[in-house]
């Protein structure tokens, strides 16, 4: 059959990313307590194309994509995002894929366990001489004022957060690891169950934990600080402020010695 994509294309415009986006597929990941865990990703997967080529071959990145599917990890990703370019005949080839990661937890007090999900997302991208691969993590926390504790005569004011973690490291660091960084650093963390005995502990764990969000995010560089696996970082952490018309916000990134 005749083959369109490959026809000369004589407008001369370079594409930097052409390929499919927002594709919902089933996928297998590390998972340091059992080994894997399947999960559901939403993947987008790019190549550049030349300004000679008129189009690239759609089919080819489910095609490469179900020979790597399972047990997704770094070295697989950048074995598959090289045979993504040399089969699309492409300089440059990009994968991103997100997927809810789910950890069993046990409630502090009652031990009831319960499955919390997390959102996960790895970007790998591959040319002829460079590979780059990052790792993200999104955290569900609790957070409470220190000044609201402070200036009030009963209570303060918490709500739920969000902590993203996103690294560049030189060797494998666990979802689970990033989790608990975040975790760590806020007043309290989350949990789907808790019962009466539970839900007085996170709550007094708070209140004699205040964090603001700036708090968050320094606890959990001075932890990446001190990880050696780890070389790059970002972390934002933003919170859905409960007696606020607006969520509050902090970020900090930072490139360490190599």
């Amino acid at each position: 059959m005749k083959d369109v994509q490959s026809q000369r294309d004589d407008r001369n415009v370079y594409l930097q990313r052409v390929g499919i986006r927002n594709l919902s597929y089933p996928i297998t990941v590390m998972d340091r307590t059992n080994g894997y865990q399947d999960t559901v990703a939403r993947i987008n997967m790019y190549v550049d194309l030349p300004e000679h080529f008129r189009g690239t071959h759609m089919s080819r990145f489910v095609e490469v994509l179900n020979r790597y599917r399972l047990g997704i990890d770094p070295k697989l990703i950048r074995q598959m995002l090289e045979e993504l370019r040399g089969k699309l005949k492409a300089s440059t080839a990009r994968v991103e894929i997100e997927f809810p990661y789910f950890m069993l937890k046990k409630a502090p007090v009652s031990n009831q366990k319960s499955f919390l999900s997390y959102t996960c997302r790895i970007e790998g991208q591959k040319t002829h001489e460079k590979y780059d691969f990052i790792v993200s993590v999104g955290v569900p926390v609790l957070t409470l004022c220190p000044c609201s504790k402070e200036i009030s005569e009963r209570g303060a004011h918490n709500q739920r957060a969000i902590v993203w973690i996103h690294i560049r490291s030189k060797k494998l660091v666990w979802f689970e690891e990033l989790i608990e960084y975040a975790e760590q650093a806020a007043s309290a963390p989350i949990y789907t169950i808790l019962k009466r005995p539970d839900e007085k502990f996170i709550t007094e764990k708070a209140y004699d934990n205040p964090r603001f969000v700036e708090d968050v995010a320094r606890e959990i560089a001075l932890k990446l600080n001190a990880d050696e696996r780890i070389y790059w970082y970002k972390v934002e952490v933003e919170s859905f402020e409960s007696i606020h018309a607006h969520n509050a916000y902090a970020c900090v990134t930072k490139y360490k010695e190599e």
